[in-house]
């Protein structure tokens, strides 16, 4: 009796996997990342029309954590321990899912022009 309930238990995560899988293999996920987040609004933007031209269906753009460097350095070369500099660098992130994108979604994506300082990341 044990042995059936865990094939049965068995065969139903199977097809868990097998939907997801399908559902994995008609969605785009984009990662944008910028050093401004003025300039990474826009590329956003600009990703979105192109994709809602093309027909596709879009979720987003989430906003990801801020990721925040900082460093510090001495003011002075030797001496002077106390007095020193902090700067600090921001990498502001987003990210758009795209499902059931069609081939034109694809091919619009790939021409799109984007301002400088953006990096894209696209996942299939």
């Amino acid at each position: 009796m044990g042995n059936h309930l865990s094939i049965v238990l068995s065969s139903k995560t199977v097809s868990k996997e097998t939907t997801k899988k399908e559902e994995e293999k008609s969605r785009i996920r984009i990662k944008i990342k910028a050093y401004d987040n003025k300039i990474i609004d826009q590329a956003t933007q600009t990703i979105i029309k192109t994709a809602e031209r093309s027909g596709a269906k879009i979720i987003g753009p989430v906003p990801l954590p801020t990721e925040t460097r900082k460093y510090t350095v001495n003011k002075s070369t030797f001496v002077h321990k106390d007095s020193r500099e902090q700067y600090e660098m921001r990498v502001h992130k987003r990210l758009i899912d795209i499902s059931e994108p069609t081939e034109r979604t694809i091919d619009s994506l790939m021409s799109l022009n984007l301002p400088s300082g953006v990096d894209v990341e696209i996942k299939t």
